[in-house]
C-alpha cells in the first residue's frame, strides 16, 4: 500500500480523525514520546476528550466500577454514528457541562489499569481498514500530534511495537479484533447489503456494548425456541462476559451477513410465523377496541 492509498483509507477507519497526521507507520517505526506526572501538559489530553470505546473497553470499565452495562452506558457514554448508515458507536461522556474525562483526577487517570484502548495508544492512532474488493482487513498506524502535548519533546525513543507492549494494548487489540473486522465489513459492504434496518442497528448496539441486556436476550425463551444452543455453551455464556462478547460478534455476522454460526431449530420458522400472526391479531384486536371506544365516546352524550 503506497502513501496515497493510505491517505484515501484513513477516512474509512472506525477510529480515524483529526489530529491524525496522515503518514503510514509500521510497528518498527521509532518515535519520541513520554508522558509522566511532571510533564507540563499533565492531564491536558484528559481535559478535552473525544474517546471512542470498543466493546472490550466497556466490559473492562463496567467490571471495574461494579456496574451493569446498562448503568455504565447511561452514566459514562455518548452515542454517535460510525457511518452514514447509522452504525452505532459510543464515546466517553465528559463531565457534566464540560469537556474533561469523568475519570480524570489531579494524579492522573482514576481507572488507569482499565483505561480505554484509545487512551493506551495515544499518541499513536490505530487504523483498521478493508476495501470492498478485499477479503482481509489491514492495520496501520499514524501519529497524533496536538499543540498542547509536550510529551513529544521528552527524551524517550522507542518503536511502536515496544510502545504497544508497554501500554498493554496487545490484549485489548486481541479482544477487539473480531469486532473491528465486523465494523470494517459493515462499512465496506454497506452499498452491497443496503441500509441496515433500525432493528439490526439495535442488535448491533446491544451485542457490542450492552452485554448484560444481550445476555438476557440470549437466555430468553424466544431466542432458545429459534436457536439450538448446547447446554454447556449456554452455561458459559451465562457466566462469562468475554465468551458472551465473542458469541455476540459471531451472532452479528450470522444475522447481518448470513455467515452461518448457530443452528436454527427445525420448527423455528413456523414458530416465528405463529408469533407474528398472533402479534398481528393482537394489534388488530387492539385497534378494533380503540375504534369501539371512540364510537362509544362519540354517542355517549346523545341521550
Amino acid at each position: 500500500m503506497n502513501e496515497n492509498e493510505f491517505k484515501d483509507l484513513i477516512d474509512d477507519s472506525p477510529f480515524a480523525g483529526s489530529p491524525v497526521k496522515p503518514t503510514m507507520l509500521a510497528e518498527n517505526t521509532k518515535f519520541q514520546f513520554r508522558c509522566h506526572r511532571n510533564v507540563k501538559c499533565w492531564n491536558a489530553c484528559c481535559s478535552n476528550i473525544d474517546i471512542p470505546l470498543t466493546p472490550y473497553d466497556v466490559l473492562r470499565l463496567k467490571k471495574r466500577l461494579g456496574m451493569s452495562s446498562g448503568e455504565f452506558l447511561k452514566q459514562y457514554s455518548l452515542p454517535f454514528e460510525m457511518d452514514k448508515y447509522g452504525m452505532p458507536g459510543i464515546k466517553l461522556n465528559p463531565v457534566e457541562g464540560g469537556t474533561a474525562c469523568q475519570f480524570m483526577t489531579p494524579e492522573g487517570c482514576g481507572v488507569y489499569e482499565d483505561r480505554p484502548t484509545a487512551c493506551r495508544y495515544y499518541p499513536v492512532a490505530l487504523l483498521t481498514m478493508r476495501r470492498s474488493d478485499e477479503y482481509v482487513d489491514r492495520s496501520a498506524y499514524a501519529m497524533v500530534r496536538e499543540a498542547h502535548c509536550l510529551g513529544h519533546f521528552e527524551d524517550k525513543v522507542q518503536t511502536i511495537e515496544e510502545y504497544r507492549h508497554e501500554q498493554g494494548v496487545d490484549e485489548y487489540d486481541r479482544k477487539a479484533h473480531a469486532w473491528r473486522q465486523l465494523v470494517v465489513k459493515r462499512k465496506s459492504d454497506g452499498p452491497a447489503i443496503g441500509k441496515p434496518t433500525p432493528v439490526s442497528n439495535q442488535l448491533f448496539f446491544m451485542a457490542s456494548y450492552d452485554i448484560d441486556r444481550f445476555r438476557a436476550f440470549v437466555m430468553s425463551p424466544s431466542f432458545n425456541e429459534t436457536y439450538d444452543i448446547p447446554v454447556e455453551v449456554m452455561a458459559t455464556l451465562v457466566a462469562d462476559d468475554e465468551a458472551l462478547l465473542d458469541f455476540g460478534f459471531n451472532f452479528l455476522r450470522h444475522t447481518l451477513f448470513g455467515e452461518k454460526f448457530v443452528e436454527e431449530r427445525p420448527d423455528a420458522y413456523e414458530k416465528r410465523l405463529a408469533r407474528r400472526r398472533a402479534m398481528a391479531e393482537q394489534e388488530k384486536e387492539a385497534e378494533f377496541q380503540k375504534k369501539m371506544a371512540l364510537e362509544d365516546d362519540k354517542y355517549s352524550g346523545e341521550h
